[in-house]
């Protein structure tokens, strides 16, 4: 096995340096060409090499021979003959790559070196972000290498698949990520190559932490930037909802209670003005109007119980609710660990969330039960309904035909710095979790 590894590596390191050679030569004929007999036929002076331009394609070659020749080793690399690297290149390679490269770059460069030291068919860096092992990068880039995250064992390596071996990267006691690579077929690896991939996991606690710390970032980078989408939207839902509902007063209010003290007043001014002629016609109709302004009043009642509960405001937000649910199609059973009162805005908000949440439990889910606890958790006031219904895929809400109230569950939570979850599952139940602070 030793044997034909260093054969393979004696045969790979040989063409390496054939193909870097030939290469390099033909950059050298090829600026003496251009440079020296090129400029001598513009100059006209073609029966003897001019001095300057021979000059002159010296010092091309030399400015240009350390580029170039690091060109022609990567295509080299490419063509899959390239120089297999000793550990101690390795390891200087990734003192460099430490201190070099930029965040972005550091996983991929890690895996490459990594791949170049062992002879590995692949090798990758997994990086441990929010508690979970991600793939950060995979060298070669095209290799078809297993995308599952690596199961670790007690000492850190690979727990099952043959050939492949990864080791934890710990810094500090904590899993910072995980070096894992795959051995090609019927070479394992060499007591140097092993020591090598061990000694790059140790090297590489600092490396991976700072990739993991601009890998988590991203990540809330782009949690924030959803989050800042979704509160543009639920502010555009606020807005579109309030105008609604200011809609609906003023017709309620004209079509109602308007309507009514229009009338009163008609009929006042009417008694009024045949109060001198007939006191009697003018009894009779202010006796009417006593009704009248009864009819008025309860409407006028009746407007601003859909507006505020009276109950809310005086009780508070567990009695409001038993009253409230009182008259529920199905049984709505409310618990509570607290009677703590909340401020009136936070106490509207859990109101109008759970009496959503219970109506749409009684529209779509064909729950036969809900239960509501009230509770408080941490600083947090914590509001929770479950339903025993249909239930509905969270990600497909518009199937379960409770987009519209979740949504509208959450502009009103998002009004007032809460939060809102959404557990459910079809032919389980749904459960919905409201919480302010």
């Amino acid at each position: 096995m030793e044997f034909r590894r260093a054969i393979l590596w004696l045969r790979r390191r040989a063409g390496n340096r054939l193909l870097v050679t030939v290469g390099m030569a033909g950059f050298v004929v090829t600026v003496y060409v251009v440079v020296v007999l090129g400029g001598g036929v513009i100059l006209g002076r073609t029966d003897a090499p001019s001095l300057p331009l021979s000059v002159v394609a010296t010092a091309i070659v030399a400015l240009s021979f350390a580029p170039v020749q690091s060109a022609v080793e990567r295509v080299a690399s490419r063509w899959g003959i390239g120089a297999p690297a000793t550990p101690y290149e390795v390891l200087s390679r990734f003192s460099q790559t430490a201190t070099g490269a930029a965040g972005t770059e550091l996983p991929e460069r890690m895996a490459m070196l990594l791949a170049q030291g062992t002879g590995a068919q692949w090798a990758q860096v997994w990086l441990n972000i929010s508690d979970r092992l991600t793939l950060a990068a995979t060298w070669p880039t095209d290799a078809t290498a297993d995308r599952s995250p690596p199961a670790l064992q007690a000492d850190g390596s690979e727990a099952a698949g043959e050939g492949r071996r990864a080791h934890a990267v710990r810094h500090g006691g904590q899993l910072l990520g995980v070096l894992r690579l795959r051995e090609r077929p019927g070479l394992a690896l060499t007591g140097v190559e092993e020591r090598l991939f061990v000694e790059l996991a140790v090297q590489a606690g600092l490396v991976l932490r700072l990739a993991g710390l601009r890998a988590e970032l991203e990540e809330r980078h782009d949690e924030l930037m959803a989050r800042a989408d979704e509160l543009k939207a639920s502010r555009a839902r606020l807005i579109a909802t309030q105008d609604a509902e200011r809609r609906r007063l003023e017709r309620d209010l004209h079509d109602g209670a308007q309507q009514h003290l229009v009338a009163l007043s008609v009929n006042l001014r009417l008694a009024q003005t045949i109060a001198g002629r007939s006191p009697e016609r003018a009894a009779r109709l202010l006796v009417h109007q006593a009704d009248a302004a009864g009819v008025a009043i309860e409407t006028l009642s009746s407007l601003s119980r859909g507006i505020y509960p009276r109950s809310l405001a005086s009780e508070g937000l567990v009695p409001a609710l038993r009253l409230a649910v009182s008259t529920s199609p199905i049984p709505v059973t409310i618990d509570s660990t607290t009677t703590e009162r909340l401020p009136a805005a936070l106490e509207a908000a859990l109101y109008f969330c759970c009496m959503e949440a219970v109506q749409n439990a009684a529209k779509h889910s064909g729950a036969r039960s809900v239960s509501v606890r009230f509770a408080t958790d941490n600083g947090r006031w914590c509001l929770t309904i479950v339903d025993d219904g249909a239930g509905f895929d969270p990600g497909d809400v518009r199937e379960a035909e409770a987009g519209v109230g979740l949504a509208s569950l959450r502009d009103r939570l998002d009004a007032v710095g809460g939060r809102l979850t959404v557990e459910s599952q079809r032919g389980v139940g749904t459960t919905i979790t409201a919480q302010v602070r």
